[in-house]
């Protein structure tokens, strides 16, 4: 599928599966945090709306006035974070080098973990964006 040019019905009817989506405050700055420090690809992104890959999955960035008449809006703290009590697990991300991209760009990231070696087997860390959802990057230990 060309994510670059399918409408928004297409797109819909081709999603199978579990699917994630983000409702953000800022499209356009999540999708240049994710780019910027994950090397996700983004496609189409608006200030409403953006379909996202990484690792071949692909996910939604949607705006708060796109779920205008959604129920879950309702739920949404004005302020503070959002995501809390969700990981969006990042496994072909190696933890160091997603620290100091977050480090070193401007997108309001918060490292919560620094990188550290794990017991299940993983390098891991984690990092806060700016809407308060748990990027864990992580790479498997050499056993």
């Amino acid at each position: 599928m060309d994510y670059d040019k399918v409408k928004a019905a297409e797109f819909g009817a081709s999603l199978k599966g579990m699917g994630i989506n983000l409702l953000v405050r800022d499209v356009l700055g999540s999708v240049a945090f994710l780019q910027d420090v994950f090397g996700m690809k983004a496609f189409q992104p608006t200030e409403d709306f953006a379909i996202l890959t990484y690792g071949g999955q692909v996910f939604q960035l949607h705006s708060d006035p796109t779920f205008h008449s959604h129920p879950l809006l309702s739920l949404l703290p004005e302020a503070g974070a959002r995501g809390g009590g969700i990981e969006l697990r990042l496994y072909e991300t190696d933890p160091d080098e997603a620290v100091k991209l977050a480090e070193t760009h401007v997108h309001g990231a918060t490292i919560l973990q620094q990188p550290t070696d794990k017991p299940h087997g993983l390098r891991e860390c984690v990092i806060l964006d700016a809407d308060g959802y748990a990027w864990v990057p992580s790479r498997a230990l050499v056993v």
